[in-house]
């Protein structure tokens, strides 16, 4: 069992930054792919950026582009998202996942995943 509790959410104007944690509890953090996925209100939960357990190997939608950046801390089972550059339509609650030995070309999938946490708002204000 995985308990994923993510931080860092909160308001801040276009062109700013946010640094999301997700917390892991377990000694196995090192065999799950992490993901981060976010759904804005009215629309469906979206994938967003994910990293591989088996060398760190890294994914993410071409929105997010030039701006976020997913990484890992094995030795304090965390995930990290630092969003940069920031835009309204990025608004959204952000989710974090875990799954086992998660092939490294389904990281995009919610069905991939076997663990979720309860999200963070994030608010982008122009």
């Amino acid at each position: 069992q995985v308990h994923l509790v993510e931080s860092g959410g909160g308001l801040v104007q276009a062109g700013g930054s946010l640094r999301l944690s997700c917390a892991a509890s377990g000694h196995t953090f090192n065999s799950y792919a992490m993901g981060w996925f976010r759904q804005a209100p009215g629309k469906e939960r979206e994938f967003v950026y994910a990293i591989g357990w088996n060398g760190g190997s890294t994914y993410y939608t071409d929105s997010v582009k030039g701006r976020f950046t997913i990484s890992r801390d094995n030795a304090k089972n965390t995930v990290y998202l630092q969003m940069n550059s920031l835009k309204p339509e990025d608004t959204a609650v952000y989710y974090c996942a875990a799954g086992y030995r998660t092939r490294l070309g389904e990281l995009h999938y919610q069905t991939s995943y076997d663990y979720w946490g309860q999200g963070t708002q994030v608010t982008v204000s122009s």
